[in-house]
């Protein structure tokens, strides 16, 4: 019992450490999402099916090769798109929580997807023009890493509120 409790306090503590590094990205969050994701199931307060944990498996994989193949900082050097993306990426996945969780991960998707149009209305996002490949790539680069993160963090809310 002692070691079920500890195991999901350790698994909150990496998801929030993943909220963290959404914010604030010093490395991948979705790594720390992930983990957080396996100590919760393993402390039994959830229970993830094993597709489940192969799909983000890959897609957590897939987010760390992205960080290292990517070129670090903004062309400006600004951070601000993080908490753009981050705020917005997180109010989809929760509002997708709330409405169906089955399209929980289409929220996450539509409000990064706000999140980075917004960034790209303020004065430091005009480099990013909408309707460019610049937009597409900083999409990829930028918001997928994100989504990964803040869909994993919301599939562990979910297994939390919904079980």
């Amino acid at each position: 019992m002692i070691l079920h409790i500890i195991l999901l306090i350790a698994g909150a503590l990496c998801l929030a450490l993943s909220l963290v590094l959404v914010f604030w990205p010093r490395w991948v969050a979705a790594v720390p999402a992930f983990l957080g994701l396996v100590l919760m199931h393993w402390s039994y307060y959830i229970a993830v099916p094993k597709m489940t944990f192969i799909f983000w498996g890959i897609a957590t994989f897939i987010t760390v090769a992205l960080y290292y193949l990517s070129p670090s900082g903004e062309p400006d050097g600004h951070k601000s798109s993080n908490l753009y993306i981050g705020m917005t990426s997180l109010a989809g996945g929760m509002l997708g929580i709330l409405l169906a969780p089955r399209i929980m991960v289409l929220g996450v998707i539509i409000g990064a997807l706000v999140g980075q149009l917004a960034y790209s209305r303020t004065p430091d996002g005009k480099w990013m023009v909408s309707p460019s490949t610049m937009f597409l790539r900083y999409f990829a680069a930028k918001c997928l890493p994100v989504i990964i993160a803040v869909s994993i963090v919301c599939i562990a809310v979910m297994g939390l509120v919904i079980d």
